[in-house]
C-alpha cells in the first residue's frame, strides 16, 4: 500500500509539474499590457540577451550616419563629445531600466505616477512618434546603403541619381517585411533576432572599420579641419549625441521588465549600448572626414560608408550585414512604439500593437522620398527629440527616485480616483514642469553659454528634475497628513 501511495504520489507531482511547466510556457510566450506588472515566475530575458538588444540597437547605419553629423568638430572634438555625451545618457538609461525591473511595468506606465493616469497620454503620444520616426528614419539610412550597393550588383541607380525612386521603394517594401517577420512573435522572436545578429553586426562592426582605414590614411583623419562655415559648435553636438542616445530610454522598461536582476536591467543594457554606439559613431566620424579628404567637399551626408565596401567585391555579404544591422535595431524601436500604444487602449492586444506600428512605420518610409535634404530632416528630428525628451525624462527619473522614493504601487496604475488620479486623472504640476522645460530648451539652445559647452538637453533634464521635486515637496508633505 505504502509503494503504491508512493508511486501515486510521483505520478501526480509529475502531473503537477508538467501542467505547471506548460502554464509557465504559456506565460513566458505573451506579451504583456503596458500596465501589467510581469511577475518574476515569467521573465525570460538573460544578461547576454539584454547585451545583444542594446548592442543590436546601436550597431547600425543611424549610428554611423549620428556620428558623420559631428564630424564637422574635427576628429578630436567629435570622439571627445561621443565618449563624454553618450554615457550620460546611458545612465540615465540604466536609472529607468531599474524602474522597469522594480516595477515591472512599461516606461509608458511608468509615467503614469508622475503625470497621472490620463496625463501620461501626452508622454505616450511623443514616445510612439519618436519610435516611429526612428523606425523610419534608420530603415531609410539602410535603405540608401542598399541602393549603392544594388548599383554595384544589378547596376540600379544609387540613391540620389535619376530613377532611384524604384529601387528605394523595392528596398523600403523589403525590409518592411523583414521587420514585420522579425517581430512576429514580440520579444520572443527579438531574442533570437538579436541572439543571432550581435554576431553578424559585430562582424560587419570589424570589417567596415578595417574597409575605411584601409582607404584613409588615419594621420590624414587626424589632421583633416572643416571648412570655417561648416564647424559645429561643441553644444549642439552634444546635442545631437544626447538626443540619439536618450531616444533609447523610453524604450528600455519593455525589456528590462522581463529580467530577474537589477545587474541585468541596468549594467547588461549600460555596456551593449556604449560600446556599439561609439564604435559604430567612431566609423561614421572616419568615414565622413576620409570622404571629406579624397573629394574635397566636406558632406556629412557621406558618413555612411556603405558604398566604400562594395570596393572590395563582397556586395552580397555587405547587403546582408547591412540588413541585419537595420532589423536588430528596429525590432527594439517596433517594441517600444507597439506597446506605448497600449499604455492608451487595451482594445488592442500588445502582440497586434506591434504589428500595427510595423505597417505604419513602412509607410511612413516612403516620406523622406520627397524630402528635399534628409540631412536637414534628420537634424531636426533629433530636435525635436531633444526637446520634448529632456524634459519629460527629468519629471519621470525625479518622480521615482526622489519625489516618491523608488514606491510605486502598480494596482493603482488604472485606478480611477486612486493614488496616480491628482486631477481628473491629469498631475498638472507635472505637465506644467514638462511644458516649461520645453520652453526653456528652446531659449537656450542657441545661447552663447551652453552652444559653446554642454548644450541644451541635459542642462534642460537637470532644471526639470529639480522644479520638479521642489514644486512635489508640500504636496508630498500633506499627503503624510493627512495619512
Amino acid at each position: 500500500m505504502k509503494a503504491a501511495e508512493k508511486v501515486a504520489s510521483i505520478g501526480a507531482e509529475s502531473f503537477e509539474q508538467v501542467v505547471e511547466g506548460q502554464e509557465i510556457q504559456d506565460v513566458v510566450t505573451k506579451e504583456h499590457y503596458a500596465t501589467e506588472e510581469v511577475p518574476m515566475s515569467q521573465r525570460n530575458i538573460n544578461f547576454f540577451d539584454m547585451i545583444a538588444i542594446w548592442v543590436g540597437a546601436n550597431s547600425n547605419n543611424a549610428s554611423w550616419y549620428v556620428g558623420g553629423t559631428v564630424a564637422g568638430m574635427a576628429f578630436a572634438g567629435a570622439i571627445t563629445v561621443t565618449l563624454i555625451s553618450n554615457p550620460f545618457a546611458y545612465l540615465i538609461l540604466a536609472l529607468v531600466g531599474y524602474m522597469g525591473y522594480k516595477v515591472g511595468t512599461s516606461t509608458m506606465a511608468l509615467t503614469r505616477p508622475a503625470f497621472g493616469i490620463r496625463g501620461s497620454l501626452l508622454p505616450t503620444v511623443l514616445n510612439t512618434i519618436v519610435f516611429l520616426g526612428w523606425a523610419v528614419v534608420n530603415t531609410f539610412i539602410a535603405v540608401i546603403s542598399m541602393s549603392f550597393i544594388l548599383k554595384d550588383l544589378f547596376g540600379w541607380p544609387a540613391f540620389g541619381e535619376p530613377g532611384s525612386a524604384g529601387p528605394m521603394i523595392f528596398g523600403i517594401t523589403v525590409m518592411s517585411l523583414l521587420n514585420l517577420a522579425a517581430v512576429s512573435l514580440g520579444r520572443n522572436s527579438i531574442k533570437i533576432v538579436e541572439r543571432i545578429g550581435i554576431f553578424l553586426v559585430l562582424a560587419l562592426g570589424i570589417w567596415i572599420t578595417i574597409v575605411v582605414l584601409s582607404t584613409h590614411s588615419f594621420s590624414a583623419i587626424l589632421s583633416w579641419r572643416p571648412p570655417a562655415e561648416a564647424v559645429m559648435p561643441v553644444g549642439k553636438a552634444v546635442d545631437i549625441m544626447a538626443a540619439f542616445s536618450l531616444a533609447w530610454v523610453l524604450g528600455i522598461a519593455e525589456f528590462t521588465r522581463y529580467t530577474r536582476s537589477a545587474k541585468t536591467a541596468t549594467v547588461a543594457p549600460l555596456i551593449g549600448a556604449c560600446v556599439s554606439l561609439m564604435w559604430f559613431a567612431f566609423i561614421g566620424i572616419i568615414a565622413t572626414i576620409g570622404s571629406a579628404i579624397t573629394t574635397g567637399i566636406y558632406n556629412p551626408e557621406n558618413s555612411d560608408p556603405s558604398s566604400l565596401v562594395t570596393n572590395l567585391g563582397l556586395g552580397w555579404f555587405a547587403l546582408l550585414l547591412i540588413v541585419v544591422a537595420c532589423i536588430t535595431t528596429n525590432v527594439v524601436n517596433l517594441m517600444a512604439a507597439g506597446i506605448s500604444i497600449t499604455n492608451v487602449t487595451k482594445k488592442v492586444k500588445p502582440l497586434h500593437s506591434i504589428w500595427l506600428v510595423t505597417v505604419l512605420a513602412g509607410v511612413f518610409m516612403l516620406v523622406p522620398l520627397y524630402l528635399a535634404s534628409f540631412l536637414d530632416t534628420f537634424m531636426g528630428f533629433l530636435e525635436y527629440i531633444g526637446m520634448v525628451l529632456s524634459a519629460l525624462l527629468g519629471v519621470l527619473v525625479a518622480d521615482y527616485y526622489f519625489v516618491q522614493k523608488r514606491s510605486y504601487d502598480v494596482k493603482e496604475f488604472e485606478k480611477v480616483g486612486g493614488r496616480y488620479w491628482y486631477s481628473k486623472g491629469v498631475n498638472l504640476k507635472a505637465v506644467a514642469v514638462w511644458a516649461f522645460g520645453v520652453v526653456f530648451f528652446l531659449l537656450v539652445r542657441d545661447s552663447a553659454l551652453l552652444g559653446s559647452s554642454v548644450g541644451a538637453v541635459y542642462p534642460t533634464i537637470l532644471i526639470t528634475a529639480l522644479l520638479y521635486y521642489l514644486i512635489s515637496l508640500p504636496g508630498r508633505k500633506n499627503t503624510k497628513l493627512l495619512s
